[in-house]
C-alpha cells in the first residue's frame, strides 16, 4: 500500500474540472502511462504477437470512425425520427445520425445531422450515451431541444432523408435497425427523471473542447480506506502527479483496454472492481487532431488496505467532503454517469 499525504491541490482541481465537464489544462492532461508501444511490449513478453502498429494515429474516416446520433423527445413523449433516403435502406426509419466530418466537434456534427435530416434546428444540451465497438468506432448519443426550423415533409425529400416526423410508438415504423431502441428508452428515462427532479442522475454536460493527438482512456479509480472510511483516488507519477491514463487500443474493446491497464497498475491478481460509467469526453478536431480522451469512473469493492499497487502510483485521500460525496454518489447510482455501451 502506498500513500502520499503531500499531494498538490491541483489534483483535486483536475478532478473538479472533470466532474464539471471542463477540459483538463496543461501538458499533464496528455500524459500516457501505458502507450500502444508499451502495450505491445507487454504482449511480446508473454509470447503474444501484437496486432497494432505502435505508431497508429487516429485519423477521422480513415483509421477511426466517430458517429453522432440525436434523441429528441418532445412534451408528448414523441421522438424525432427521419426516413432514410439511402438506397441500401430507403424508406426505413432511424434517428437523425451520421458520420462526423473533418474539423467538426461532436456537438457541431450532431446539430448539423439533425438539421440536414429533419429540417429542425436544435441546441444540444447533454451527452447521454457513448457506444464503442473496438477502439476505432465510437457513437456519441446526445439530446437537446428544438430552437427553430421546419419539420421536413415528403415534398422536401433529398439525399439526406425522405421526411421526418414525431413518433410515439416505434412499433408503427419499419426501423433501419433495432440498435436505437435502447438509446431512445434511455433518453425517455432521463427526460422523465428531469421532469420530476428524480435524484441520482447526471447533470447536463456536453463534450469538453480539447484537442488530443491520440485516443486516451483516463481513469478515476475510487476506493475507501477501511481504517478511517475516507475516499481515495489513484494517482500516477510519470513527469508529474496525474490521473492515470492509457492509450485506447484501436483493435480491441474498451473493456479489454481497461483490463490490460488495470493489470499494469495492480498486477495480474487485481482485486474485484467495476467500471461505473463515463465522467467526461474531451475532443476537438478543429486543429486537425482526431484523438480524444474518455474519463472512466472505476470503483473497487475491496478496501484500500487489500489492494496492492505495483506501478508508480499512490492513493490520494480526498480532502474535500463535497468532492468525496460527489464521487460516492456517482459510484452508487447507475444513472449518475454517462452510460457506456461496449459492443463486442
Amino acid at each position: 500500500m502506498k500513500s502520499n499525504p503531500k499531494m498538490p491541490d491541483s489534483v483535486e482541481e483536475s478532478l473538479h474540472a472533470v466532474l464539471s465537464g471542463l477540459p483538463l489544462e496543461g501538458e499533464e492532461a496528455e500524459i500516457c502511462d501505458f502507450s500502444l508501444e508499451e502495450q505491445n511490449e507487454a504482449l511480446e513478453s508473454q509470447g503474444i504477437q501484437p496486432s497494432v502498429d505502435p505508431k497508429y494515429k487516429p485519423v477521422l474516416c480513415e483509421t477511426i470512425m466517430y458517429i453522432v446520433a440525436c434523441v429528441i423527445v418532445n412534451e408528448y413523449n414523441e421522438v424525432l425520427m427521419m426516413q432514410e433516403a439511402k438506397q441500401s435502406c430507403a424508406g426505413k426509419w432511424y434517428l437523425p445520425a451520421g458520420h462526423m466530418e473533418k474539423g467538426e466537434n461532436i456537438v457541431q456534427a450532431c446539430e448539423r445531422e439533425v438539421l440536414e435530416e429533419t429540417g429542425l434546428k436544435i441546441q444540444c444540451t447533454t451527452l447521454v450515451v457513448i457506444e464503442t465497438a473496438r477502439g476505432n468506432w465510437m457513437r456519441f448519443v446526445l439530446t437537446g431541444k428544438v430552437v427553430g426550423g421546419q419539420l421536413k415533409t415528403p415534398s422536401e425529400a433529398d439525399k439526406e432523408s425522405l421526411q421526418a416526423k414525431w413518433v410515439r410508438n416505434l412499433g408503427e415504423l419499419e426501423l433501419r435497425a433495432g440498435d436505437i431502441t435502447h438509446l431512445i428508452d434511455r433518453v425517455r428515462m432521463y427526460e422523465q427523471a428531469r421532469k420530476i427532479q428524480e435524484p441520482g442522475w447526471f447533470e447536463d454536460q456536453l463534450p469538453a473542447l480539447r484537442a488530443y493527438p491520440r485516443q486516451l482512456l483516463r481513469l478515476v479509480v475510487v476506493i475507501k480506506k477501511k481504517s478511517n472510511n475516507q475516499v481515495n483516488i489513484l494517482l500516477s507519477e510519470r513527469t508529474s502527479w496525474h490521473l492515470p491514463a492509457c492509450e485506447i487500443h484501436p483493435g480491441r474493446s474498451l473493456h479489454s483496454t481497461l483490463r490490460r491497464f488495470m493489470v499494469e497498475l495492480f498486477g495480474a491478481e487485481v482485486p474485484s472492481h467495476r467500471p461505473c460509467g463515463l465522467l467526461s469526453v474531451e475532443h476537438d478536431s478543429s486543429t486537425n487532431q482526431d484523438g480524444l480522451c474518455l474519463t472512466l469512473l472505476v470503483a473497487f469493492r475491496s478496501p484500500l488496505e487489500e489492494v496492492p499497487i505495483i506501478s508508480k502510483c499512490v492513493w490520494h485521500e480526498i480532502s474535500s467532503k463535497d468532492l468525496s460525496d460527489k464521487l460516492l454518489q456517482k459510484v452508487s447510482s447507475k444513472n449518475a454517469t454517462f452510460f457506456l455501451n461496449v459492443i463486442k
